[in-house]
């Protein structure tokens, strides 16, 4: 099937590819979104998260523009977080391989892009549940640098995107498989792809890919993270295999950014439904973990539960998980940290959770070696330098010094019942993708533009290597997204 030329084709119907499609639906274009999904598995990795998305702003009263009325505003102490933090904290968690450009764009412009969806009709809230802990006196404060999100998470996300595209007169086609990409005279000029088995063509003065990375792919997996990455768990879309980023290095665009790594957090092990759950999406995963220990198998520790805020690690511990015996670790606590825990998480229906009254009970029931579990228990409780006062929304120092040390938030384990959660790989996206300059333009092996073809979204290589700043991904697709959709 061919279809009379259009003048923008954007492949991929996630939070990047329809803020690409905002942008140029909002200067007259004639936009056309492919989605691989059909109507009822559509959305791609946007539709899974909970709708962190990272800015810079001055503080509170600086979000109200944003954000949805609530009474807790008035209780709420929200530090600022100004576009330099974003760029240190960038640069810091992934060890300084992030692009300066793509960065500068990103902390930047973060804000003014949220505001514009925000516009269109996009709802922001702040996430008391994630990002803040009650005070004794009824009040919340913020911490890590993340604070806004989307109503109703990913799905609130999407459906607000996908009404929004209608307002503006985007066509939304469903069950579309982009596979290749037409070039003619230097200048890419549409997609070729599937429907229903059916092959079709569209035609186009702009492409924009938006279609996700390869994390869907265990042969992908295999080949460019490594060993072992083919029993990661995949938390997201399932259509996420790679097909456009093979299709761009094909007609000669430049890889960007870093190939070995992907964002990759602890996942429910035992929970049988956990891989693309489109129901449970973001509430299979496991985030209390600061506030306890993590061991394998053997019944030790292999990494610092408390080095940073959770916003800074989780997207790395998944890997160190998948390291470890049989790729499985257990989260522990006791009572008096359990009530502490994220209620979404890990008070779901059907979460893989064991309850034991004794610390051996809870090691048989798990399937960890029961006396180097009491040891590795017993010996954390001992270490603990507890002159410093525990305090969740701060870094309070509270260290335990063992090997692997806690930094910080260590709390004994002592006091029944015990609390064990499994703990798997699950991977979300993966960092590398297409080399771009600011304005979203695929560059090929020159470092010159590709005409007619831009990249937005998980595509993008350049921003992430080894570990990401929570919330960054949402804020970059669609920052990026927007700058595609206003040069295409």
């Amino acid at each position: 099937m061919n279809d009379s030329p259009v003048d923008v084709v954007v492949v991929g119907g996630g939070n990047a590819g329809f803020s690409a499609a905002h942008a140029a639906a909002q200067r007259g274009r004639r936009v056309v979104l492919l989605e691989k999904g059909d109507r009822d598995h559509a959305g791609g990795n946007s539709y899974f998260t909970a709708g962190a998305t990272r800015i810079s702003h001055d503080g509170l009263a600086d979000l109200l523009d944003i954000v949805e009325p609530d009474e807790r505003h008035e209780r709420t102490e929200l530090p600022p977080y100004p576009a330099t933090e974003y760029a240190a904290d960038l640069e810091r968690v992934t060890e300084g391989n992030n692009d300066p450009g793509l960065t500068r764009v990103l902390v930047e412009e973060s804000a003014d892009t949220v505001r514009w969806l925000r516009k269109l009709g996009v709802r922001y809230r702040l996430m008391y549940e994630r990002q803040a802990y009650p005070r004794a006196d009824g009040g919340f404060l913020f911490w890590g640098g993340l604070h806004v999100g989307n109503v109703d998470g990913g799905v609130g996300l999407i459906t607000d995107h996908t009404r929004i595209a209608d307002e503006l007169g985007t066509e939304i086609r469903y069950g579309h498989a982009v596979s290749d990409l037409i070039v003619e005279n230097g200048r890419v000029t549409g997609v070729t792809g599937t429907h229903h088995g059916q092959p079709f063509t569209i035609r186009a003065e702009s492409v924009v890919l938006a279609a996700g990375g390869f994390e869907s792919s265990a042969t992908w997996r295999a080949e460019h993270l490594g060993e072992g990455w083919e029993r990661a768990v995949v938390r997201g879309t399932p259509h996420n295999t790679g097909d456009l980023l093979a299709a761009a290095l094909t007609i000669g665009a430049a890889r960007g950014g870093d190939w070995s790594t992907a964002h990759s957090i602890q996942w429910d092990a035992w929970f049988p439904d956990n891989q693309s759950n489109r129901e449970l999406t973001n509430r299979l995963s496991r985030q209390s973990y600061p506030l306890g220990i993590i061991v394998n198998t053997d019944g030790h520790r292999f990494l610092d539960e408390g080095a940073d805020f959770r916003n800074y690690t989780y997207a790395k511990y998944g890997k160190r998980i998948l390291e470890q015996p049989g790729g499985i670790a257990f989260q522990i606590f006791d009572s008096r940290l359990r009530p502490m825990l994220r209620t979404e998480e890990y008070d779901m229906p059907g979460i893989a959770e064991v309850r034991a009254d004794t610390l051996p009970e809870l090691a048989e029931r798990l399937g960890v070696d029961v006396d180097a579990f009491v040891d590795t228990v017993t010996t954390f409780n001992a270490a603990i330098d507890d002159t410093a006062p525990f305090d969740p929304t701060v870094k309070d120092g509270r260290r335990a010094d063992v090997t692997p040390p806690k930094s910080n938030w260590s709390a004994p384990i002592d006091t029944a019942p015990y609390y064990g959660y499994p703990v798997t790989c699950g991977i979300t996206f993966t960092f590398g993708g297409l080399k771009a300059d600011t304005d979203a333009r695929v560059l090929d092996h020159d470092g010159q533009p590709i005409p007619g073809l831009y990249v937005c979204g998980e595509m993008l290589g350049g921003l992430f290597s080894q570990n990401y700043p929570g919330g960054t991904g949402l804020a970059a697709g669609m920052v990026f997204g927007r700058r595609a959709g206003t040069q295409a």
